[in-house]
């Protein structure tokens, strides 16, 4: 157990330290309020593994690190794994994808799975989030050689992320690299409910949340309970007002 905790520690301190995100800045788009951002992400999958669903999930914002480390240290009882996350962003010069509420995203988890995702038509309200998401996961190599050359996400095998995404963007060969940020993730199993715990850096600062996906039934009661065990142990917290995406592209962290 030493040497299983002793090695994720400097896996962590490398993955927070070491830049794996293109060195050549992105062109100048004309952003509106990082609440127009959607969260349409693109992540690799092959079209056998294509997952399609309206995401609905509580989003709070916990006030500081302490209150991280607080609710971290709470939990770990309930530890179930931790996900070593890089996100990064595509659209094209002209924001054909922002100013259709999408977003497409490249992720990779623990440099060993990388996941095409395209999220579309995002709300965010009272600590709950909903957006309509595809999934497909696809070869990290491949996910790599996207994120140095762009075009090469229109050559991926046809998939249903890829299929959407045509819908918007006529030539998918003009897609050009965004940027991103990486994110630390515990999960927990409490109480029948699966909570992530996020470390989020951003070239700005850190920022840190609680996020629990549910059912559309079930939201409200998993958002009571995660608000009554942060007030019953003095963890701050508000609710979400924006998507990660939409921070990122703001460039700086909400109040």
């Amino acid at each position: 157990m030493f040497f299983k905790c002793t090695k994720l520690i400097l896996q962590y301190s490398l993955f927070l330290k070491t830049p794996h995100f293109p060195s050549t800045p992105p062109p100048t788009f004309n952003l509106l309020c990082p609440c127009s951002f959607p969260f349409l992400f693109l992540g690799r999958q092959t079209l056998a593994t294509a997952r399609q669903k309206m995401e609905v999930e509580v989003k709070l914002k916990l006030t500081d690190s302490l209150s991280h480390q607080k609710l971290n240290s709470l939990l770990s009882p309930f530890h179930t794994k931790t996900l070593l996350q890089e996100n990064l962003f595509f659209d094209t010069p002209t924001s054909d994808l922002a100013s259709n509420l999408a977003a497409l995203r490249l992720r990779f988890y623990n440099h060993d799975r990388c996941v095409l995702s395209l999220k579309s038509k995002p709300s965010i309200s009272d600590g709950v989030s909903r957006v309509e998401e595809i999934e497909h996961d696809i070869e990290p190599t491949l996910g790599r050689a996207c994120t140095g050359e762009p075009w090469r996400i229109g050559s991926i095998p046809p998939n249903r992320v890829l299929d959407r995404a045509s819908e918007i963007i006529e030539d998918l060969g003009k897609l050009v690299c965004l940027g991103g940020f990486k994110n630390v993730r515990n999960v927990y199993k409490w109480k029948g409910l699966t909570l992530e715990i996020d470390e989020t850096v951003y070239e700005f600062g850190t920022s840190y949340e609680v996020e629990c996906e549910s059912g559309s039934e079930s939201v409200d009661e998993a958002k009571r309970l995660i608000e009554e065990l942060l007030r019953e142990h003095g963890i701050g917290f508000s609710y979400s007002p924006v998507s990660k995406f939409a921070v990122f592209m703001s460039g700086k962290l909400p109040p």
